[in-house]
């Protein structure tokens, strides 16, 4: 019988490798034909590797097929050592393990045509003796192509004959998502290849409308080349702005008192009750809003007064300071002339004037003039209508406010999508990526982030039911906060060559994927594994390639090249020295 004609349900011969010795839950072992002396079959022009990590093969049942995915291929004799048995093997004789996953029929369609009717799971279970085959390469198109609804592609099958890969695009934005990866695997390409592969499904998919809003924590400047016509937002231009008056009780006593200090509970009090006056004054005299409503963690901006040339008792040319938050501190000080009495104040008013004083700083202590509401300016930089993709560059903010100013991104769009209506979520999803997000939710709880770990952990728990979805990308899965990436509910995993980093991402993926862990070190530059509820099928695949102008700026210096140039010159280190003294690039 001819190839053409021959019906797709049927075995084939040529493509059989083995027989089922054990099935054990929704796994089976099986051995593998002493004949096969090379591990391929060879079927209609094609080659067929055997016992490949991640390929798929079946097992015939009647009129119905059942898939299984390979996770380990062992000698027999190991097998038998496992088991406590004497060895009996022959020293070629060579097993496989498979995860059972899906089912399927070859069925016809109106025109006559063969179609692959696949369902994921699995209701008949295959028995010992069965006969286990390679899959033809354009039935896996079938099962791999078999996806309905809002999907992107990603990349391609390994092994599959460059049968697409598809992800829900549903479950992987709004159900948080993982990009793992050890510097070089292709990490911040793969966030690239699916940012653009979400623009573009508008256009691939006829949506007369499109406008994804996507906001990227950049803390490396690397994302700014990769898309048109995004909008950046930098500490170095001014095109960032998150006030002081924008952070909750938390953070502004993260901000004014510090981490060693945190735990003074006398200068958060302080604090404390300084912020509810300050707030409640701007509330009545200048939004019109009413006081007794409002918290002292409500976003309303206030007058910050100045503390330059303030005496030890909150005064100048002998009168009590009274304007602002440093007005305040000031209305909360002992009606007395001692000095220790004092301390606690001036410690707070330092911390502020330091900051003030601070350039870097300007993206979040430029004082408000008390005229207008700057509140929706604020919210429009993180949620506008002007661009799909917003770039935060964090590497220009100070590493001491990094933290806080990270936080007040994640809460500001957790607590807007909370006040949202349930019709305006429905119309403004979002989705934040979370760049090197061991240093956001560290596994060590450092205090230096603690704002960014609470707001970013809560959108992992709770974000799913608001509309704002999770990309959190790691090079270090180990550091990143257990209960935070077991909240995704997908994973591409590319190379990870690190023992402990590996281990942990076994720890947090389903049970019946570990086995796709082994692979993880073996894996080539791009290359992933793709499993969770937004892939059809876990799968092994190779993310699809951009563009240059497409790719996030690679940081590697190359040596060989940069050699081979001038050395600076006086003049070159004098210009690098001024950037330097100025804090600005």
């Amino acid at each position: 019988m001819s190839i053409k004609k021959r019906n797709p349900g049927e075995p084939v011969e040529n493509l059989a490798i083995g027989k089922i010795i054990e099935v054990d839950g929704s796994r089976i072992i099986a051995e593998l034909d002493p004949g096969l002396t090379e591990l391929s079959r060879v079927y209609a022009g094609e080659s067929y590797p055997i016992g490949q990590f991640g390929s798929i093969v079946r097992i015939h049942f009647g009129r119905r097929l059942i898939y299984a995915l390979v996770g380990r291929l062992r000698m027999k004799a190991e097998y038998e050592v496992e088991r406590g048995l004497i060895p009996h093997a022959a020293p070629d004789e060579r097993i496989v393990e498979a995860d059972l996953f899906g089912e399927g029929e070859w069925t016809h369609d109106e025109a006559g045509l063969s179609k692959l009717k696949f369902e994921r799971g699995v209701a008949t279970y295959p028995l010992p003796q069965q006969t286990v085959y390679l899959t033809p390469r354009s039935e896996l198109r079938f099962i791999y192509g078999h996806f309905k609804g809002a999907v992107i592609q990603l990349g391609e099958h390994v092994g599959a004959g460059g049968a697409p890969c598809y992800a829900d695009l549903n479950e992987l934005l709004g159900k948080h998502t993982a990009i793992l990866g050890s510097t070089g695997s292709g990490k911040s390409g793969a966030v690239a290849a699916i940012i653009h592969s979400v623009i573009e499904h508008g256009k691939n998919a006829g949506r007369d409308n499109w406008l994804p809003q996507i906001i990227i924590l950049d803390p490396h400047n690397e994302y700014g080349n990769a898309f048109d016509g995004h909008k950046r937002l930098s500490t170095d231009e001014g095109t960032l702005s998150l006030p002081y008056w924008l952070l909750d009780l938390e953070e502004t006593i993260g901000l004014l008192i510090g981490k060693t200090e945190y735990a003074a509970t006398s200068q958060s009090n302080i604090v404390k009750n300084a912020l509810l006056i300050a707030r409640y004054k701007s509330a009545k005299e200048v939004l019109g809003l009413t006081p007794g409503d409002l918290t002292v963690d409500a976003p309303i901006p206030y007058i910050l007064g100045d503390p330059v040339g303030l005496d030890d008792f909150g005064e100048i040319n002998g009168s009590r300071y009274g304007i602002g938050l440093v007005g305040a501190i000031n209305e909360q000080r002992p009606n007395n002339k001692n000095k220790k009495d004092h301390e606690d104040y001036n410690k707070v008013l330092r911390k502020l004037e330091s900051l003030m004083k601070d350039e870097r700083l300007s993206f979040m202590m430029k004082p408000w003039d008390g005229s207008d509401d700057p509140m929706p300016s604020v919210l429009a930089q993180l949620l506008g209508e002007d661009s799909a993709v917003r770039v935060v560059d964090l590497s220009g903010v100070p590493n001491e406010v990094a933290g806080t100013a990270s936080a007040a991104i994640a809460r500001t769009l957790f607590s807007l999508k909370i006040w949202q209506s349930a019709e305006e979520r429905e119309v403004s999803p979002v989705v934040l990526v979370c760049e090197e997000a061991h240093r956001y939710v560290p596994n060590s709880g450092e205090a230096q982030y603690a704002a960014a770990q609470n707001a970013i952990r809560r959108i992992a728990k709770e974000g799913r039911k608001y509309g704002i979805g999770l990309f959190l990308v790691s090079q270090r899965p180990s550091e990143v906060e257990s209960t935070v990436l077991s909240q995704c509910n997908s994973w591409v995993v590319l190379r990870i060559t690190n023992d402990s980093d590996r281990e942990h991402v076994r720890g947090v993926l389903p049970d019946s994927m570990a086995s796709l862990t082994k692979m993880l070190s073996g894996l080539r530059r791009q290359e992933a594994i793709f499993v969770g509820q937004a892939a059809m099928l876990p799968s092994r695949i190779m993310i699809r390639n951009l563009t240059s102008e497409q790719l996030p700026k690679s940081h590697d210096i190359n040596f060989d090249k940069g050699w081979q140039s001038k050395a600076m010159s006086i003049e070159q280190l004098r210009q690098v020295a001024n950037r330097w003294r100025h804090q600005r690039r």
